[in-house]
């Protein structure tokens, strides 16, 4: 199985290449757009900025590859973000594959949300091998709030997207190379669709 982990300017390649590695998978880390398109499935990571990493996607043309990829991808924190349609951080136009707006969180709530919290209203097979109330790991200022896509909800202030789906796109605002067996889990099942 020929796994890509999208490379663009953002952080947590590494770790998400690690945890992939655990699961008996080596990926490929790649910005290639033939590598991208001829994977087996593609993992597009995110530590960062949206409006930065949205500009250096259209710097390599990727903005045009990511909508089109016809195999499953998981977008995993700000790569779920900037695969919906805009972004209140930088107020960034993004890739649309989701027609979702990014908001920011509350400033009655501690910013960034930094942690672990459940997961609840599990509507995916990227949480067959999660339960309901399982932790997982979150590191984010911004958010997408609840709407139809929504497959997984955590309660931060209110409850937010903690996964959203369409088609053969899935995202995740919490880190699953972080969040230890549950993570694990998500992404062994990432694998298998």
């Amino acid at each position: 199985m020929r796994i890509a982990v999208v490379k663009y300017n953002a952080g947590n390649t590494k770790s998400v290449s690690f945890a992939l590695k655990r699961l008996g998978v080596e990926p490929i880390i790649t910005s290639d757009h033939d590598e991208i398109s001829g994977s087996d499935k593609v993992i597009f990571p995110g530590v960062g900025e949206a409006s930065s990493t949205m500009s250096h996607l259209r710097s390599e043309n990727l903005d045009k590859l990511l909508p089109e990829l016809q195999q499953p991808v998981l977008g995993i924190c700000l790569g779920m973000q900037v695969m919906c349609s805009y972004s209140e951080e930088g107020n960034t136009d993004c890739l649309g594959i989701f027609k979702q707006i990014v908001r920011r969180l509350p400033e009655s709530e501690k910013v960034p949300h930094i942690g672990w919290n459940q997961l609840d209203n599990l509507k995916s097979a990227l949480f067959y091998r999660a339960a309901e109330g399982d932790y997982a790991y979150y590191l984010h200022s911004y958010f997408v709030p609840i709407n139809n896509l929504t497959v997984a909800t955590t309660h931060y202030s209110a409850p937010v997207s903690a996964a959203i789906q369409k088609d053969n796109f899935f995202g995740v605002q919490f880190h699953p190379e972080k969040s230890g067996e549950v993570g694990s889990g998500v992404l062994q099942c990432f694998l298998e669709l």
